[in-house]
């Protein structure tokens, strides 16, 4: 019925992250810069981006609530066939992506956990925004408080909060207008092989308020998506076989009552999930960039092996 995965891929652990060369210039190419990224990252192709505004979100989504406590909107798909397939070669190559390895503690024994995919993340919580849109050349988007337009002091986020990049702007707003909510985080997940997954859990953190919405678009290769209900009612569990381009967006009391997961798969292509959530308070932040940035190396694609290899 569900396969719960951790990946441990034989790769060579990742070096040791150095900061970022702020003076670092982009390439001759079109490109984000920023001071949190760790090199400059190229604008989408004109031909993506056109098919994005033009050619998406045509096929009405199907709305699920007929089981307790559910309320999910299911695009599929989302994003035709041509256009997802590009898009999900071109953020595999062009995006920064991390393996987190982290600490839990169960009473008095720690365990140490390597994250069972590969992660990346923008965005800041809605205390804060970026001054004005990442220049092409250099690092000018400053942090400054929501409310008093004030510079934001350095103590406030032991992270470093980082702003969306052009290349993933018109998915936001595609995002934006087809759901009718507003969001200041998009996180990225590359599953790279079937064996890379993410167990049962719900995004129920109180810095997303309550009744959060959370879109999750999929590109890639085809994975089962499971929801169950928290103990307690007997629902499901639901399979959603999300194929490249699809969409499901969870709403109203979802998050509060399911579960839900993407299990392994055997054979399984790579895979990008790509979510779009709105964090209210600093806690959010630190949170999406400690357990999707966080301490260890930066991974690429690299396509002349196939495969994601440590940038040194």
């Amino acid at each position: 019925m569900k396969r719960i995965n951790t990946y441990f891929k034989s790769l060579s652990p990742p070096p040791k992250r150095q900061k970022p060369d702020t003076s670092l210039p982009p390439s001759t190419t079109s490109t984000t810069w920023h001071e949190g990224y760790p090199f400059p990252i190229p604008d989408l192709p004109g031909d993506i981006s056109d098919a994005l505004s033009e050619g998406c979100g045509l096929t009405p989504p199907k709305t699920i609530t007929n089981h307790p406590h559910l309320d999910l909107l299911y695009f599929q798909p989302l994003i035709p066939g041509n256009t997802a397939r590009e898009l999900f070669l071109f953020l595999r190559e062009e995006l920064p992506f991390y393996r987190v390895k982290y600490t839990i503690r169960r009473g008095t024994q720690e365990t140490s956990i390597t994250t069972p995919r590969f992660t990346t993340v923008f965005g800041v919580d809605e205390t804060s925004r970026f001054s004005s849109e990442v220049d092409t050349s250099v690092s000018s988007a400053k942090l400054v408080d929501f409310k008093t337009n004030n510079v934001i002091p350095s103590t406030k986020y032991k992270c470093t909060p980082r702003p969306i990049p052009n290349c993933l702007r018109p998915l936001l707003d595609l995002v934006t207008r087809l759901t009718g909510m507003d969001y200041n985080f998009i996180l990225v997940n590359y599953y790279a092989t079937g064996d890379d997954s993410i167990s049962y859990h719900s995004d129920d953190e109180r810095f997303l308020g309550p009744d959060p919405t959370i879109a999750s678009l999929s590109l890639g290769g085809k994975r089962d998506f499971l929801l169950k209900h928290k103990p307690g009612v007997q629902a499901g569990p639901l399979k959603f076989p999300l194929a490249s381009g699809d969409m499901v967006v969870m709403r109203g009391e979802t998050q509060k009552n399911w579960l839900h997961s993407v299990p392994k798969r055997k054979e399984a292509g790579g895979r990008i999930n790509i979510t779009f959530r709105k964090a209210l308070v600093p806690g959010g932040t630190e949170n999406y960039y400690r357990y999707n940035v966080g301490d260890g190396g930066v991974w690429r694609w690299k396509s002349d092996v196939g495969e994601m290899a440590a940038v040194e």
